[in-house]
């Protein structure tokens, strides 16, 4: 279960301003179908995590636990720090050929290729040795705070500064990267 939860938690906080965030409140107020969206959404995540999360397993597996250890700690402090700055949503009009479903699969699939929230998954996947787990508790992450830009973005901007958010997260990673720092200095 920690692999999971640990996922989920990280994930989810993360995403919050996140560009894929943004991609998920735009889709959902341009189609009005926020079940639709949320499919492709899950559709999109499943594909990139699993794929993610098999890249980590293999590299974990690959590579000695000391040096693991140190690169994850690396890595998620890098990634604390570039969740302090905001992301912007760089949307180019473009028709409409594929449908809701379709359009938001295609559109968070190429969304996530290299963000924070993929690379966060080899790394969790590297750490927890588990692709289905972790893809569970990333993609359980990613519907959450997705859905909340679905089905109720407005309102939660409104209340909750995302420069709040993006502190609260980055916090989080720093606390993974010093889990993995303290881990690799004890297999020393």
């Amino acid at each position: 279960m920690e692999p999971i939860f640990s996922s989920f938690l990280l994930v989810a906080i993360s995403e919050m301003g996140d560009k894929t965030q943004l991609l998920a409140f735009s889709l959902a107020t341009k189609y009005r179908r926020p079940w639709i969206v949320m499919s492709g959404i899950l559709a999109a995540t499943i594909l990139n995590h699993t794929l993610a999360a098999a890249v980590g397993t293999w590299v974990s597996a690959h590579v000695p636990a000391r040096v693991m250890g140190a690169i994850l700690a690396a890595t998620f402090i890098g990634f604390g720090f570039w969740t302090l700055k905001p992301d912007t949503l760089e949307e180019k009009e473009k028709p409409d050929r594929f449908g809701p479903f379709l359009t938001t699969t295609i559109l968070f699939f190429l969304a996530e290729m290299a963000d924070k929230t993929q690379l966060a998954t080899v790394a969790l996947a590297a750490r927890y040795q588990s692709i289905a787990l972790v893809t569970v508790g990333t993609t359980l992450g990613m519907l959450a705070s997705d859905g909340l830009a679905v089905f109720l973005g407005e309102k939660v901007a409104a209340r909750v500064p995302m420069k709040w958010i993006r502190i609260a997260a980055a916090g989080v990673f720093f606390a993974f990267g010093g889990v993995s720092a303290w881990g690799a200095l004890q297999s020393a």
